[in-house]
Parts: structure tokens; C-alpha cells; sequence
């Protein structure tokens, strides 16, 4: 059989057998985003099955007390709670600070948290939604932490991406959509494209410090992505879409995969379908492009002193 071309390779990738990771993590602390639901808490609740300690990064103070409770009865793990609503970039922020004064070091960094709007939104501070949240809230997140994941190497940082980065969309000269007309699945692809667009810009940053940086879409699987739009697109979601999805439990074991197996040490600035290696679309690997938005990054979350390259 033929080979698919890599823009189709997600097709054959979707219903390959994926590799596990069954060792320890016992001693490795562990930050995750978006964990109260969808693929940050099924990675919470696999990287804790696995011995590790947690740091969970939610909204919603009631939501992560909940999860807390039902990982530390099941597992018996510490795990903290630290706040944030991650389309304030102040409040990523403040929480990196909190989690700096929780963790003495940092071994792994799941930024996990997503979002998908059928409509433009934007937000207080005037920019797009979607690609606050999907993009420059995990950049500076990672950003801030990067001293500590250094410090604590060899240490992770998992990017949960999308195969929705090949719907397309990004534009560095109309980021926040004020020249275009916005859909959906375009402003979400723009935030994912420039999202691996800058994971290999961290990679090369980081070659040589024991920190890799790879990103993974964590396959077809049911989430909360897309509640907060309205009750017509939740209930064709529900309806339509997901008797076709898998149970999120599939990106846990994928994410732990990418966190703890000894054969990744050293894979760094690659992307992956669940545990299967891809080739990401062609404007996720436009070099120049890569270059600029990670300039454009840095202009618009003031991440501090650049790592060198």
C-alpha cells in the first residue's frame, strides 16, 4: 500500500497501535494546564497514577478541588491548585510566580488548556481569544518556567497541539483578526500553527540544557473544547460528532508516554499524533515565519531575558 502524504497521515496515525510508557514517575513533580477536564485531566490522573506529584493549573477554584480530591484518593499523590484564567496574561503571570514559590523544581510541563470559539471574541485586553489562550498564555507560561525546567533537567515541556493546525489562518500582520473575516476553525488553526511554530524555536533555544519541548495532538477524543459557544454547535457535538470520539483516557497515556519514556530523552521540536511521529503542515515549518512569530511573542506576553539560540 501506498504511503499517504503527510498532510493525510493523521488518517493511518488515528488507528495505529500506540506506544505506552509503564515506569515510574514516582519523585517527578508535574505542572498541568486546563486540568479539571478533557485531556489536562486525563493526563493529571495518568501522570499521578504513575507516582507523580501535581500542580494543577485551572479556573475554577470548586473544579480543581474536586479533581484533587478524587487523584489524591486514588493515587495518594501531593497535588497543588494554582488559579489562573489564562486569556489574562497577568494572571499567567502571577501564576508562574506561584508555582516557582510551590516547586523547587519542575520536571515536567503538560500546557494542556485549550479553546475553540465559533464566533470572534476577544479578550479585556483586546486580543483575540483563541490565540491568547491556545498560544501566547502557554508561550509565556513556558517562558517564565524555563529556568526552573532548567534547573530541574532533565526535565519536559509537552505542547498538547492539534491536527487543527492544518485548517490554516495565521497572519503576524492581523493576529487579532481586525482586517479578516473570523471563522472558527481558522482562528483555532492560527493558534496552533504558531503555537509549533514556536516549539522549534524553544527547541533550538534549549539544545545542549537537557529540556525538550515537544507537541502532540491527543487524538480523537471526547472534551469540553467548544462549550462555551452556543446550544446549536454543543448539541450538533454531542449529537453528531461525538459517537465517533474515543475516551480522553488515550492522550493521558499518550502524554505520559512523552513524559517519562527514557527513549525521548533527547527527541526535542517533534510533533506527534497520540505517540506516532508526523510531519506538521507546511506553515508550521516556515523557518522565517518561526523567527517572526516568536518575536512577536515575546512583544506581546514581555516574558523577560531571552534564552539564547
Amino acid at each position: 500500500m501506498r504511503d499517504l502524504p503527510d498532510e493525510l497521515k493523521f488518517l493511518s496515525s488515528r488507528s495505529a497501535v500506540q506506544s505506552r510508557y509503564e515506569g515510574s514517575l514516582a519523585g517527578k513533580t508535574c505542572v498541568v494546564t486546563g486540568a479539571t477536564s478533557g485531556v489536562g485531566l486525563a493526563a493529571a490522573r495518568r501522570l499521578a497514577a504513575g507516582g507523580a506529584d501535581l500542580v494543577l493549573v485551572a479556573r475554577d477554584r470548586e473544579k480543581a478541588r474536586a479533581v484533587r480530591e478524587a487523584i489524591v484518593g486514588a493515587a495518594g499523590v501531593r497535588i497543588d491548585i494554582v488559579l489562573a484564567d489564562l486569556s489574562d496574561l497577568d494572571q499567567v503571570r502571577r501564576a508562574a510566580g506561584e508555582i516557582l514559590d510551590i516547586c523547587p523544581r519542575i520536571d515536567v510541563l503538560v500546557n494542556s488548556a485549550g479553546l475553540h470559539s465559533t464566533t470572534l471574541r476577544r479578550t479585556a485586553a483586546g486580543r483575540e481569544l483563541v490565540f491568547c489562550v491556545n498560544h501566547l498564555a502557554s508561550f509565556l507560561l513556558t517562558s517564565l518556567l524555563l529556568d526552573r525546567l532548567v534547573g530541574s533537567s532533565p526535565s519536559r515541556i509537552i505542547q498538547v497541539n492539534s491536527e487543527g493546525h492544518r485548517f490554516g489562518g495565521l497572519d503576524p500582520e492581523d493576529l487579532d483578526w481586525k482586517k479578516r473575516h473570523y471563522t472558527g476553525l481558522r482562528g483555532y488553526g492560527a493558534s496552533k500553527i504558531a503555537q509549533l511554530l514556536t516549539v522549534k524555536e524553544f527547541s533550538d533555544r534549549l539544545a545542549g540544557t537537557g529540556v525538550t519541548i515537544n507537541a502532540m495532538h491527543p487524538g480523537d477524543v471526547r472534551t469540553g473544547i467548544g462549550r462555551n459557544n452556543g446550544i446549536l454547535y454543543r448539541a450538533f457535538l454531542h449529537a453528531i460528532v461525538w459517537p465517533f470520539l474515543k475516551d480522553s483516557s488515550i492522550s493521558g497515556e499518550a502524554i505520559y508516554w512523552l513524559a517519562g519514556d527514557p527513549g525521548l530523552a533527547k527527541v526535542s521540536g517533534r510533533y506527534f499524533h497520540l505517540t506516532i511521529e508526523e510531519t506538521p503542515a507546511p506553515a508550521a515549518r516556515d523557518l522565517a515565519m518561526g523567527r517572526k512569530i516568536w518575536e512577536l511573542s515575546r512583544e506581546l506576553t514581555a516574558p523577560g531575558p531571552e534564552i539564547a539560540r
